[in-house]
């Protein structure tokens, strides 16, 4: 298949809108440069996250693996990524310290899943939450690039 096919296939993929949302220049192997010196764990989650197939309530509900797409602590809101992510009730301590280390720009999406220095910040959030934990353990902060 020619790199121009697969492009045309890729833009029709449901997925394509949720990726083009955080990371336009995927194509570009912008997620392979953020992720060639992540323990395969955390390039696991990362593409979780990106893709939308985190362990979060709604993708967990799709699969049917839960009874309901919502969020335990957020009624009538869907537990998505951007939710968990951004405005989850029940992170606000947790996401208050990401606000804190990364200034305004910790409330964007695409910030926080594709620039190399939130990396360290999110995974401590994630930790810390201890939402996805179950499918990820612990998950091991970025091994620093050789000098």
């Amino acid at each position: 298949m020619t790199q121009s096919c697969w492009r045309q296939l890729w833009n029709k993929s449901p997925r394509f809108n949720c990726i083009n949302r955080i990371d336009p220049k995927i194509l570009q192997c912008s997620f392979v440069k953020l992720t060639a010196d992540f323990p395969k764990c955390l390039t696991g989650m990362y593409m979780a996250l990106c893709t939308g197939h985190a362990p979060l309530c709604q993708h967990l509900h799709r699969i049917g693996k839960e009874p309901s797409p919502f969020c335990a602590h957020c009624p009538g809101i869907e537990e998505i990524v951007p939710h968990f992510l951004l405005d989850c009730q029940n992170f606000c301590r947790e996401r208050h310290t990401l606000s804190e280390a990364l200034g305004c720009n910790a409330s964007s999406l695409s910030y926080l899943l594709k620039d190399p220095n939130t990396t360290p910040h999110l995974t401590r959030f994630i930790n810390t939450t201890g939402q996805l934990r179950q499918t990820f353990s612990e998950v091991p902060l970025p091994r620093k690039p050789p000098d």
